[in-house]
């Protein structure tokens, strides 16, 4: 039987260089992010039951999705309708959820201004989609995660619309067929996998359903991930890190680079992705 981490990602903004943003959100940031979980095969079961349990007991038949939980919006509009203490008792339950599931999180982020600015010029409209330098990155790093615990690993994506995850399992087919897509001389302080540990490493590409309550959760974790590169101290990402619940609480400092959560194109990171 194959020993397999599996990776669930979900994404969070705008994968389009060029694309408009609409009305900005409140924290004035402009990114695309793509992460979610790593999860042993054999602890899902657990994790799943524990997620029915928290549901169950909340009357919530319905998605977890982050964004309306954030917000108080659409089928979580009843957090507005609930006394105060009754609010902050679900969002604890649900943060005691997050940690207690066996889990880790792991995302890159790229903030898009940064990323035009970097490559505008040079590339122009050939720029690539941001959802592959993220899937490159994120996959690689939980791969090289998979490796020291002489695990394989099996990718999980939330489904979209047929283009879009056609789009997405090419890239997992040439980071196994050819490697990662970056220039050597600019990866290698990243100590990058070669095609045959990818080939021999990654085990399967599945996209899931909306429904998935692994998927769920790999949205629960992306957004932290993705404003703490902007904000550190944001309540919820220093949490995290405090219950070594991001991969970057269990890593060396020296390791972090190249086996964390990543921040492309920030101005205050040092960074040639």
């Amino acid at each position: 039987m194959v020993d397999t981490i599996n990776l669930y990602l979900d994404d969070s903004g705008t994968r389009h260089p060029d694309h408009k943003v609409g009305r900005k959100p409140k924290h004035g940031h402009d990114w695309f992010a793509l992460g979610g979980i790593l999860i042993r095969d054999f602890e899902e079961e657990r994790a799943k039951l524990l997620i029915d349990e928290f549901c169950k007991k909340w009357e919530v038949a319905y998605p977890l999705r982050s964004a309306n939980i954030r917000a108080k919006s659409e089928k979580f509009r009843w957090l507005t309708q609930v006394s105060e203490p009754e609010s902050k008792r679900f969002y604890d339950e649900l943060y005691t959820l997050m940690i207690t599931c066996p889990v880790q999180a792991i995302a890159c982020t790229i903030d898009r201004p940064g990323y035009n600015a970097r490559y505008y010029e040079k590339y122009g409209r050939n720029r690539w989609a941001l959802c592959k330098t993220a899937f490159s990155i994120v996959v690689e790093r939980a791969s090289k995660i998979a490796i020291s615990q002489n695990c394989k690993l099996r990718v999980n994506i939330e489904r979209g619309d047929k283009k879009t995850d056609g789009t997405i399992q090419n890239y997992y087919k040439q980071l196994k067929s050819k490697g990662m897509p970056f220039a050597a001389d600019t990866s290698e302080r990243y100590g990058p996998l070669s095609q045959e540990q990818f080939s021999d490493t990654l085990y399967e590409f599945r996209t899931k359903a909306k429904s998935s309550k692994l998927t769920q959760l790999a949205d629960l974790y992306l957004w932290p991930m993705a404003i703490g590169g902007y904000d550190p101290e944001n309540r919820t990402y220093k949490s995290l890190m405090n219950d070594k619940k991001i991969v970057d609480a269990l890593l060396q400092a020296e390791a972090i680079p190249h086996l964390g959560c990543k921040y492309s194109c920030f101005d205050s990171f040092e960074d040639t992705t």
